[in-house]
């Protein structure tokens, strides 16, 4: 039992507050079937809401074991103190003007640092916080009107926006919401201890989070291991995409790599999916509840019309899911099922040949399901109740239903339209294990996410972020220098002055590269010149660059591919690695996967082979490919860099790095490095 068991199924509740939105609570908590004990308190009131009023929580005839605490929030503190005295089983904070006022009200984050010692270890939801339905149990600590039903089992969410909560609960897609939980400011419990919380629960079948922002890596860490242990997948929505989210520095890495990417590489390694809108938060968590996690992203999918065989088709490809071929006893049950005049592919157009006949349909989407894909989906729109008769439609929802009871397999309807799929059809074909999909698009993003909702055993802990103070920029020699000695292969060079550039050139074989340092952006500023030869060329190019400080060195010719590798220090994710197209088009190219170190290998590998830039990795038409090995030793020495200077170095781009067909050179270089705080 879980330190939250007593807050999310109370056996006794206590309303403190007197205001409308303490009646609410208390209505609400009745009118969804809460049979305990309800206490309100108030220090003049003799009734709330039918319920006879105590003058304070002293007076109170036991510990109660969940509070509902409404009231201002000054008030708000004295309260929860009088609730932990007592031995309460936790309390929801509705009040606003906490920490996440501090701008408005100066005092917001002091009181909130009251709140947590006045709640010493019982357990509190908020401040600034709703509260919470449990449809499990007939429990709703909550001041509104919300859409929620009694349930058996169902998904479980958690969400650090009341009003969100809110809307949620109102969807008429059928997911099963057994458990919303609203996190506030989560100055106590966060959503990772709630989540985890819930996933204990036996009655739960899914976790979906909405996140704002990752407060505690450690927690999070904490509760993928915990739905990895119990089996239960776990997705998120998570906020913040938008340019204007991400923290601007020197170097292309940090443009690429802002805090929505360090985000997306977080919950990615901890096997958590993440959705970008609600529909398709919905549509996972509503097929992760009926199938739970799929084992790939291959799918069988089957209509009457060639229009949405192909819509599926096209679909598919934005989200990484694949069409397994027909094998050749499915081929053969088909054209016995379906006649010569159809075309057996998968997707499959079956026609309407066999519409009404319900079990030569049946026997069609079981046929489509005995291959190798990991779900079958119908697509089929049903008739708008108001205005038309669906009772043709019954076909599809009863064969479906048939087909799956047939084969266990999980299996689909996915309407193209999200209106298009009638709560009433939706609710019955998730009572009978088929899953109802409203929206194709947001269909196979659920299908897509339901793939990866599995968190890999065994990785290492992340390595936290801790910023530096007083950061300054490495020159590139200085840079190189620092990286050569962890590994990484530099070319040939020296530093000099204007004065002896040419004669330390005459030291290096050319073509040259000459560098004016202490300038982040070389090319755009036109401080660097290439394919330089004899001295001549060499002072022709000093005329033209400003400053006294240079770098010459030896060019690298031969390179298969450009690549950039940076790491930056994200202080909501880790250190987030950067592999991407480099050279001067490393933005331009939007050709980037971000990873969160520690890294391996083999996560190194898997993310190259990613990039559309892949396939000259490998060798593209006949010529030659880079050498994938030297490519990670290059990675895994940056690595090593910012593993000893932990705590030091906020950010390190390597832009280029040359991929040759035998090894991997860093031709330049950049560090942003400072003092431990």
């Amino acid at each position: 039992m879980t330190r939250l068991a007593r807050l999310f199924r109370p056996g006794s509740l206590a309303v403190i507050g007197g205001g409308g939105w303490a009646e609410n609570v208390i209505r609400q908590a009745r009118a969804f079937g809460f049979s305990g004990p309800i206490w309100p308190v108030h220090p003049t009131r003799q009734e709330l809401a039918g319920e006879p009023v105590f003058s304070s929580i002293e007076a109170l005839p036991a510990p109660p074991d969940a509070a509902y605490v409404a009231i201002n929030r000054q008030a708000t503190i004295d309260v929860v103190t009088a609730l932990a005295a007592r031995g309460a089983g936790g309390a929801i904070c509705f009040a606003s003007g906490f920490r996440e006022a501090a701008t408005e009200s100066p005092d917001g984050a002091t009181l909130q640092d009251r709140l947590l010692a006045a709640a010493g270890e019982m357990p509190v939801l908020g401040p600034n916080c709703y509260g919470l339905i449990n449809a499990l149990d007939g429990t709703a600590l909550w001041p509104d009107q919300h859409g929620c039903t009694r349930l058996e089992t169902g998904v479980a969410v958690v969400t650090q926006s009341s009003n969100i909560a809110i809307n949620l609960t109102m969807q008429r897609r059928s997911v099963p919401l057994a458990m919303v939980v609203t996190a506030g400011n989560q100055a106590q419990t966060g959503l990772a201890e709630i989540g985890a919380a819930l996933l204990a629960d036996p009655r739960i079948t899914a976790l979906g989070l909405h996140i704002e922002g990752i407060g505690d890596i450690r927690a999070m860490e904490a509760l993928a291991r915990t739905a990895r242990d119990l089996g239960k997948p776990v997705v998120a929505l998570k906020l913040g995409r938008s340019h204007e989210a991400r923290a601007a520095t020197l170097s292309h890495t940090a443009s690429l790599a802002g805090s929505d990417a360090g985000a997306g590489a977080f919950l990615a390694r901890l096997g958590i999916p993440r959705l970008f809108d609600l529909p398709q938060f919905l549509e996972t968590l509503k097929l992760l509840h009926v199938a739970g996690g799929l084992p790939n992203r291959r799918i069988a999918a089957m209509s009457c019309s060639g229009g949405e065989a192909s819509l599926i088709a096209d679909l598919a490809r934005d989200h990484g899911l694949t069409f397994p071929p027909l094998a050749q006893p499915q081929i053969r049950r088909l054209r016995e099922t379906l006649g010569p005049m159809v075309a057996l592919a998968n997707p499959l157009d079956y026609h309407t040949y066999i519409w009404g006949d319900r079990a030569a349909m049946a026997d069609t989407f079981a046929t489509m399901l005995a291959g190798p894909a990991a779900l079958g989906i119908v697509t089929a729109d049903f008739p708008r109740e108001d205005r038309c008769d669906g009772a043709a439609w019954d076909c599809v929802v009863e064969a479906a239903i048939a087909a799956h009871d047939r084969t266990r397999k999980p299996l689909a309807i996915a309407a193209t339209l999200a209106e298009n799929m009638p709560e009433r059809i939706a609710a019955y074909l998730m009572q009978h294990g088929v899953i109802a999909f409203c929206g194709l698009g947001d269909a196979l993003a659920a299908v897509s996410a339901a793939s990866r909702a599995a968190p890999a055993p065994g990785r290492a802990p992340v390595l936290l972020p801790r910023p530096p103070a007083r950061a300054r920029t490495l020159g590139e020699a200085e840079a190189k220098q620092a990286l050569a000695a962890h590994g990484l292969v530099v070319p040939r060079g020296h530093c000099c002055t204007r004065a002896d550039a040419p004669a330390r050139a005459r030291l290096l074989t050319p073509p040259l590269a000459l560098k004016a340092q202490g300038v982040a952006h070389k090319t755009e500023a036109g401080a660097v010149a290439l394919d330089l030869g004899d001295g001549s060329q060499i002072r022709a190019a000093l005329g033209r660059m400003d400053g006294d400080r240079f770098l010459v060195e030896e060019m690298i010719p031969g390179a298969v591919a450009e690549l950039l590798v940076g790491v930056v220090v994200d202080p909501a994710h880790g250190h987030v690695l950067t592999l991407a197209a480099g050279g001067t088009l490393a933005e331009l190219m939007t050709d980037s996967a971000s990873l969160i170190l520690p890294v391996s290998r083999g996560d190194i590998a898997r993310a190259l082979e990613g990039l559309k830039i892949a396939p000259l990795l490998r060798g593209y038409r006949g010529r030659p490919g880079a050498d994938t090995d030297a490519i990670i030793d290059a990675v895994l020495a940056i690595q090593s860099y910012v593993n000893a200077m932990h705590g030091r170095v906020s950010e390190v781009e390597v832009n280029p790095l040359l991929a040759l067909p035998d090894r991997a050179v860093a031709v330049d270089a950049l560090i942003r490095i400072g003092d431990h705080e």
